[in-house]
C-alpha cells in the first residue's frame, strides 16, 4: 500500500452528529457502523461502497488508491 494512503477517518453520524476516529479496513468494505452516540446503524449512501466513503473525512483505502492511479473509482467492492 502506498505511503500516501490514509488508514484513519473520522465518521460523523448524520442523526446525532457524534464524531469518532476509526481505522479503516484495507481489505474489505465496511457496510455497517454502529454510532456510539445514538446507536443508529449507519449504512453507505447510494453510490458509495462503504460507510467511510459516505460519512468519513477520508474515503476508504481502495478508493484512495484508485484515485491516486487516476482511475475512476467504481466502488472498492465492485
Amino acid at each position: 500500500m502506498s505511503a500516501a494512503v490514509q488508514d484513519f477517518s473520522e465518521l460523523t453520524c448524520p442523526e446525532c452528529g457524534h464524531v469518532k476516529r476509526e481505522r479503516m479496513p484495507t481489505d474489505a468494505c465496511q457496510y455497517f457502523y454502529d454510532c456510539q452516540g445514538c446507536g443508529m446503524v449507519l449504512k453507505p449512501k447510494a453510490g458509495d461502497c462503504c460507510v467511510f466513503c459516505s460519512y468519513g473525512t477520508v474515503p476508504c483505502p481502495p478508493i484512495q488508491i484508485a484515485r491516486a492511479q487516476g482511475a475512476d473509482a467504481p466502488g472498492c467492492c465492485a
